[in-house]
């Protein structure tokens, strides 16, 4: 899998700050963009992105080459609606040799990679003597694997791209789509460090997590949170959200171990 940035809009961070500060302000969004600096970015999206206002960061762009991910992986990206999408075509694209993405589980277990690869190797077979039997491309690739590689363009903007992550970077998702979505949070957290300096994981938003009994474990989960609290408030004890035994404090490294 290769992900590089093809382009993005113009200094995302100061942008989506302009865009939140021109909601207040009697001057127009490019007078705010020409005086607004790191600093006073920093603030207003800090602000804006606590209190939950995203709508400011939709101005900030991002387009992505993707090179070599299966289908599988596509089959689930695109179900990420607010976002553009131009993928390589397997109607007009004749793909000559087996070229597929190998799970993990598979790779790692010689017996069932070489199972794995003589069945496609079987399918491409079956796929080039109906093609070079006038069967028309659009119409053998229907036995093609989910496994077959293929190549996308993404443009989504920043809003889109925290949902993706908050997704598809936890621990829970897909492995092939969690390191995508991990190889894109790397470029963009480059590109816009403001906008997306919490992003990732929705317990890394949250500091909770939402998936309840289908948590990792690696956060407590809402429910654990509300018998934590209704246990110290029936014992006489207080509460407040800097009591880290009872409120979590955001972690950089939760759901970032790398096990993709």
């Amino acid at each position: 899998m290769e992900v590089k940035l093809i382009s993005k809009s113009f200094e995302p961070d100061l942008t989506a700050a302009a865009a939140a500060v021109g909601c207040y302000s009697a001057k127009d969004p490019y007078s705010l963009l020409k005086k607004m600096d790191s600093k006073r970015a920093g603030e207003v999206l800090k602000v804006v992105m606590e209190s939950g206002h995203h709508s400011v960061v939709e101005h900030a762009v991002f387009t992505f080459s993707v090179k070599g991910v299966s289908r599988a992986l596509t089959h689930q990206l695109v179900r990420h609606r607010v976002a553009s999408y131009s993928q390589q075509s397997q109607r007009y694209v004749r793909i000559e040799e087996p070229d597929v993405v190998v799970p993990p589980s598979i790779e790692r277990d010689k017996k069932k990679k070489e199972m794995f690869m003589n069945l496609m190797k079987n399918i491409w077979e079956l796929y080039k003597g109906l093609t070079n039997s006038k069967v028309p491309v659009e119409d053998a690739r229907y036995i093609l694997p989910n496994a077959t590689r293929t190549n996308i363009t993404i443009t989504m903007n920043a809003r889109s791209l925290l949902n993706f992550f908050s997704i598809r970077c936890c621990v829970r998702a897909q492995w092939e789509i969690r390191e995508l979505a991990y190889k894109m949070l790397e470029i963009v957290k480059k590109e816009a460090p403001l906008i997306f300096k919490n992003a990732g994981a929705s317990c890394e938003m949250l500091g909770y997590c939402p998936e309840g009994e289908k948590s990792c474990g690696r956060y407590p989960t809402l429910e654990e949170l509300k018998k934590k609290a209704k246990s110290s408030t029936t014992s006489g004890g207080s509460i407040n959200e800097g009591d880290a035994s009872v409120f979590p404090v955001r972690s950089a490294s939760c759901c970032t171990d790398g096990s993709i």
